[in-house]
């Protein structure tokens, strides 16, 4: 940062700061991380002397205990780091955008997609982001018929990108006055906030925009006048809209930067399908794919179908308790992907042989 000439081009000095921000924060939590195993190795020193001097109870002495707490503390920190490790994407580091949409099943479908919008927004919440509201479509009856929201914070996609797919809900239905058990499904799609406009070149020719008024809640200036956008990418069919903001200029703001971070995701995903292609995997990574099931009756459960983890405590994963099923989803992913290229590596000095 310190040469002469980074400011000639400032895209690029904007991306070297990030970066070095991005480095400072993770040496922060290893300086932190180091600074506690100092402390725990001291305490047990202290420890080890108390117990030479005899003067420690059948539960040890006060150091004991210290370095009880030290350990506790350390083992989180190391926990911590390791996490940050997987998280190592392009676009990990970035805010996310999150939409939810009820499937097949009428207002069954769209009250599940109401409950995913809160645990969502119950998550964030928890993990001091920032939640945006950028689009949202009220059910008829209840719930919502689509919903999208912007999370802000640091790491955001590179967490959310797991929930990614189909969500299913079994539970005695709300709406059925028999009493009933329903089955309903929702789905869950994530892009990462694109941060340089470099990113994604979208050209004024390729667009339709499409002005109407907003529905729903907001005001009466907002549902009076034709602030909403609607945006459609025409090469690829892709169609964004936005109606939270009272202007049409600040709808259409929000509405290409969805469009942007849209557009970013379907590269991505075209990347991952020529890189499982390269290493002969075929995976189940694909829109429709069941990734979770949430179980209200017969029994309670919450279960993740790619990873196997699973909790009885539906109400804590409803109130935003989901990041067992991120955590072991990254592992997993992580381990799948050193695999692919051990493999790579062994048949590229096979073929050299």
């Amino acid at each position: 940062m310190a040469a002469p000439d980074i400011w000639q081009d400032r895209e690029r000095a904007q991306h070297v700061i990030a970066e070095v921000g991005n480095l400072k924060s993770r040496l922060r939590v290893f300086d932190a991380a180091m600074e506690a195993a100092e402390e725990a190795q001291v305490l047990l020193e202290l420890a080890e002397e108390e117990l030479e001097s005899g003067v420690t109870g059948p539960d040890g002495g006060a150091a004991f205990a210290e370095l009880t707490a030290a350990m506790e503390k350390l083992k989180k920190q190391v926990e911590d780091l390791e996490f940050q490790s997987l998280l190592g994407g392009e676009y990990d580091r970035n805010s996310a955008i999150l939409a939810i949409h009820p499937g097949a099943g009428g207002t069954e479908s769209m009250d599940w997609a109401e409950m995913l919008l809160r645990m969502y927004t119950r998550w964030a919440e928890r993990r001091g982001f920032q939640v945006q509201l950028l689009d949202l479509l009220p059910g008829e009856e209840a719930g919502v018929k689509s919903a999208t929201l912007q999370i802000n914070g640091e790491y955001a996609y590179g967490y959310l990108r797991s929930e990614r797919g189909v969500h299913r809900l079994v539970r005695i239905s709300p709406f059925d006055a028999a009493g009933r058990r329903h089955t309903s499904f929702a789905s869950v799609d994530v892009w990462p906030v694109v941060e340089n406009d470099t990113d994604v070149e979208i050209k004024p020719e390729e667009l339709r925009i499409d002005t109407y008024r907003a529905s729903g809640a907001g005001g009466q200036y907002v549902n009076k006048t034709e602030s909403a956008v609607r945006i459609t990418h025409l090469p690829t069919g892709i169609v964004v809209q936005c109606q939270t903001e009272r202007s049409q200029h600040a709808n259409r703001e929000t509405a290409m930067r969805m469009l942007k971070a849209r557009l970013l995701q379907k590269r991505l995903e075209e990347q991952q399908e020529k890189l499982e292609q390269i290493r002969g995997e075929h995976g189940e990574i694909a829109w429709g794919y069941q990734i979770r099931s949430y179980v209200f009756c017969p029994y309670t459960l919450v279960k993740d179908h790619r990873t196997n983890v699973e909790t009885s405590n539906v109400e804590a994963v409803m109130d935003g308790e989901i990041d067992p099923f991120i955590e072991a989803f990254l592992r997993q992913e992580a381990a799948a992907a050193g695999s692919g290229n051990a493999k790579a590596r062994a048949a590229g000095s096979g073929s050299g042989k």
